[in-house]
């Protein structure tokens, strides 16, 4: 409604007035009658909420009635002791002659169990619900927070349904931290009803024996019968909003309101309702008590349930007989044969088994993410961008550093909390299986031993998890005095960065999978349709174009020249389809990216070079299988091989160059694939895969 908001802040204010401006008494009428009828409107609305974010202008609403109801106490107060017996306020004789038969005790005696019920019971518990939510809601936001952002990096949610999920959360804990400071009013507002009653009841006595001069009899009987009744007039609307307020923070996130969720749950078990009805009859029966009444509730219990088990037994008898039923799997011996046998079957298996019967359910319990990463709950801050955490942002950045470094697009990565991991562990896992996992100290900073470092230092001693280097776990105090030792420092978050992409890096060519594949391919074909077209299926299947660029992210050569890579294997497929060999082209047709990755800081390539006699003999050991071409070296020959290339990659290293093994192209493969695990991280090229422009030397060669 236009201009409704303008309408509801002049109600506020005139609330604020009507304290300390006289009214006449129909117009104080018509304010308790609105009193009772917004109180009866609010717990009407809580009951059909399905959450409390539905109603969450309820803490301000709960000050607002609060304020209206001691507004009315005043105004009451004031025309209650100017008038006395001739007040004529029609809605507080009502409560006062109507309600307790013009007996004002019983009326005071009603006026305080009701202001006990809802003092003791139904606001101290409201309140006390109040206080636990707002906490666990506060606990929870990260583990939430995260959830959200886990969901939007899979791909799960769009940018704006994450906003939304975010602000729910952050109004959620709004409401309930709200709530335990609005519970307070309601509580106030008890109390205050007890005095105000006691001080009117006072007052009026005074007034009436000291100025109208009545017998304290003939006073008591008029201006308590009126106080009480003016405070029963307003403290059932009080309970009303109490009540309100306790049915409001007690109720989760439901599918549906408050009614239908109490109908279906308490009759969800028809043994429960056959019990209570039971033991009802069986009371009435050989107790005194009324025998109409009880047989008749203990009875409709009894039809209840019975309805209740026949339905139940239709909805089953449906589902077993619907179709693409359980079936027979994992049952021994022959089918049984026809429908009586096999109905029955079908009906003895289906509570036990799963349903499982569509593509969605089925989909949920298939391992379809690439890469996994767990946390457990002592990382979580690190995690929540509210509390200054940026772990998230960080593997979005690995992911990017990882397209552009690699041409490697990676699928979206699930990150959740784990409560079996430890509080500052965590886990990464490539499809469902566990890669590594590491413990985090949030609280702490890492002194990494780059191999120059003097002395131990006071912490918890620990290994970096990239490159298994010594390192302890140091508070911040520490810092200069790590440093000034040769340590390098870096925080838990860049630790966890570190760990990630080099994992990624190691497992580039895992990750490459059918999913990752067809968004390269679908990238390529917006500029080079054609070449795709030409390339797939024609020359070679789409898995096979897959293990040609996996084994060049095996050994850490980019793909992101996608373009110049097919050209490559279009030219090449026509003559062979062995993927070694195509990948060696591939290789061949980089080579100018691939020597200008491993050059060292001074522009040059600094190798491992192989004695020709040597070459020779590696090559005399290829072997073939239908399977594949290996190097069939005896023990001895490949542990020598081993040391040799050890101590040459360690002495261009030492003089602070970046090593690489260099060698013919025809055993360069092979003798990688022997040597991968032992030489980790080195490079092996091809004497082929050199540039002319950019400057090489063979440090060491290696002899046997």
């Amino acid at each position: 409604m236009k201009n409704m908001d303008v309408i509801v802040s002049l109600m506020v204010v005139g609330i604020i007035f009507l304290m300390i401006l006289p009214v006449p008494t129909f117009l104080l009428d018509s304010f308790q009658m609105i009193n009772i009828s917004f109180s009866l409107v609010i717990i009407l609305a809580t009951m059909y909420v399905r959450s409390a974010l539905e109603l969450s202008s309820f803490p301000s609403i709960l000050l607002v009635v609060t304020l209206l109801r001691l507004s009315l106490n005043i105004t009451s107060t004031r025309l209650i002791l100017l008038n006395g017996k001739n007040f004529d306020g029609k809605v507080i004789k009502t409560f006062g002659n109507f309600v307790v038969s013009g007996n004002y005790i019983v009326g005071l005696i009603i006026f305080l169990i009701l202001v006990i019920i809802q003092f003791i019971v139904i606001t101290k518990g409201a309140e006390r619900i109040s206080e636990v939510g707002a906490r666990f809601t506060l606990d929870a936001m990260p583990g939430k927070q995260m959830s959200v952002d886990a969901d939007y990096n899979a791909g799960l949610i769009t940018e704006d349904e994450a906003r939304k999920k975010r602000e729910d959360i952050r109004r959620e804990a709004d409401f309930y931290g709200a709530m335990d400071g609005a519970s307070k009013f309601v509580r106030g507002d008890a109390i205050a009803g007890i005095i105000i009653v006691f001080i009117n009841i006072i007052g009026g006595l005074i007034i009436g024996v000291v100025q109208l001069g009545m017998e304290i009899g003939e006073a008591a009987q008029v201006f308590t019968l009126l106080t009480v009744g003016d405070g029963l007039a307003s403290q059932i609307p009080a309970l009303l909003i109490s009540t309100s307020s306790g049915i409001l923070v007690s109720r989760s996130a439901s599918e549906s309101n408050l009614g239908n969720d109490m109908l279906r749950e308490l009759s969800s078990e028809t043994k429960v309702l056959y019990l209570t009805g039971g033991v009802l009859v069986f009371l009435t029966l050989f107790t005194p008590l009324p025998t109409f009444l009880g047989l008749l509730i203990g009875g409709g219990l009894i039809l209840v349930a019975y309805f209740s088990s026949q339905k139940e037994k239709e909805t089953a008898v449906a589902a077993a007989g619907g179709g693409g039923g359980v079936g027979f799997a994992g049952l021994e011996g022959p089918k049984p044969k026809g429908p009586s046998a096999g109905g029955e079957a079908e009906r003895a298996e289906a509570p036990s088994a799963p349903s499982l019967t569509s593509a969605e359910e089925v989909s949920e319990i298939i391992q379809s993410d690439t890469l996994d990463v767990e946390f457990g709950y002592g990382i979580l801050p690190l995690a929540d961008p509210g509390q200054g955490g940026d772990l998230l942002d960080r593997i979005t950045m690995v992911r990017k550093q990882t397209a552009y470094e690699y041409g490697l697009i990676l699928s979206p990565i699930r990150v959740r909390d784990s409560v079996l991991l430890k509080a500052n562990e965590y886990m990464i896992k490539l499809k469902g299986t566990e890669l590594t996992k590491y413990e985090l100290w949030p609280d702490r900073l890492l002194a990494i031993n780059p191999g120059t470092a003097q002395g131990v230092l006071p912490g918890i001693a620990s290994k970096e998890p990239a490159f298994g280097l010594e390192a302890y776990w140091i508070d911040e105090s520490q810092r200069d005095q790590a440093t000034s030792q040769g340590y390098t420092v870096v925080d838990p978050p860049s630790v966890f960065a570190t760990h990630f992409s080099e994992i990624v890096k190691q497992h580039a060519y895992e990750l490459l999978g059918r999913k990752e594949m067809d968004l390269l391919i679908k990238g390529l074909k917006e500029n080079f349709s054609e070449l795709v077209d030409e390339v797939i299926p024609d020359l070679l299947k789409i898995y096979e174009v897959q293990r040609i660029l996996q084994n060049l992210l095996r050994e850490r050569v980019s793909i992101r020249n996608l373009p110049l890579i097919f050209e490559t294997i279009s030219e090449y497929a026509e003559k062979t389809k062995d993927i070694d060999y195509l990948t060696e082209f591939v290789r061949r047709a980089l080579k100018r990216q691939i020597c200008i990755a491993n050059r060292s800081d001074d522009g040059q390539i600094h190798a491992v070079g192989i004695d020709p006699n040597l070459e020779r003999q590696l090559s005399s050991q290829i072997r073939e299988t239908e399977d594949e071409r290996y190097l069939a070296l005896n023990p001895d020959l490949m542990q020598q091989l081993i040391d040799r290339f050890s101590k040459g990659v360690e002495k261009i290293m030492q003089k602070g160059y970046m090593p690489v093994i260099v060698c013919s192209g025809n055993i360069r493969i092979y003798l990688y694939k022997a040597l991968e695990k032992s030489l980790q991280s080195i490079a092996f090229i091809s004497y082929e895969e050199l540039v002319d422009d950019i400057p090489f030397s063979v440090e060491t060669v290696i002899k046997i």
